[in-house]
């Protein structure tokens, strides 16, 4: 199977404010000149962290899935990242998986941030969700998520994803966040540990800046190896547009060669 290129994106947003959002990363998407797979954005990168969701939300065919959607094929890569979602007058930090070819899948954030009361503006999701990419497999999460291994583990053969079931139920993990410098000890440990645990790479993609509420983001985004090695270079505090290539032999080969899975525990949610 071949190489993925992957793109991210870490960068300060603009509190509240769609169109200077969508604007900025109409010149960061085309400020990428290496061949890329996949571009993925920080967790609502149309408005920032904010619970102002009734003002802020948008319907499925509402502007930022037609700007995602627009980006998607102008760059011929899959574009990511979450923004608030309405449905059934449900609110949802949806993550959304936009393609080229026009169509989307999305996830709706599981674990809801209490300690900014995030589970009183938004509903829970309640469903995984797996996306194949080039043969890869794919589970995107939303930055809280990072905290519930159970929610994150991956099993041999128990997930059936959108090209059928194999040995393992994903490659890579991805995490888009709004995750504040003040708990940055918690994302740079808790990255590595799930690709460890969970034998495959992981994309964590943060923003830096402050945002509405004076709260200071870091970003430390990375692209992290089964081992449990950054192999991205973005520094924390700094805007950077970072193309990284991931190996899916590299990924087999240490698969094979330290089998933990066939020790792993069986469980069910």
């Amino acid at each position: 199977m071949q190489d993925l290129n992957i793109t991210t994106i870490q960068t300060s947003l603009h509190w509240e404010n769609k169109s200077a959002n969508l604007e900025m990363f109409d010149k960061h998407i085309l400020a990428i000149k290496e061949n890329t797979d996949l571009i993925v954005l920080p967790e609502m990168f149309s408005t920032g962290f904010t619970m102002n969701a009734k003002t802020f939300a948008e319907n499925m065919d509402g502007e930022t899935i037609a700007w995602m959607l627009k980006k998607a094929k102008e760059k011929n890569a899959v574009v990511c990242g979450s923004f608030i979602a309405e449905e059934q007058g449900k609110f949802f930090n949806r993550f959304v998986w936009a393609r080229q070819d026009g169509t989307y899948t999305h996830y709706d954030k599981r674990h809801l941030f209490r300690m900014a009361e995030e589970n009183n503006f938004y509903s829970e999701g309640t469903e995984k969700l797996i996306v194949e990419l080039n043969g890869w497999k794919i589970c995107p999460l939303v930055c809280y998520d990072l905290r519930f291994p159970v929610w994150s583990r991956n099993r041999v053969g128990s997930e059936k994803s959108e090209v059928g079931s194999s040995k393992y139920d994903y490659d890579v993990l991805l995490y888009v966040a709004n995750w504040p410098e003040r708990r940055s000890i918690a994302w740079k440990t808790l990255l590595p540990a799930r690709a460890i645990e969970n034998q495959c790479y992981v994309v964590g993609v943060n923003r830096v800046g402050k945002d509405g509420k004076e709260i200071s983001y870091s970003g430390d985004s990375a692209v992290i190896n089964a081992k449990g090695e950054i192999i991205s270079s973005t520094k924390a505090n700094e805007e950077k547009i970072e193309t990284v290539a991931i190996s899916y032999n590299e990924l087999a080969e240490f698969r094979k060669q330290f089998p933990v899975f066939l020790d792993a525990d069986n469980f069910s949610l």
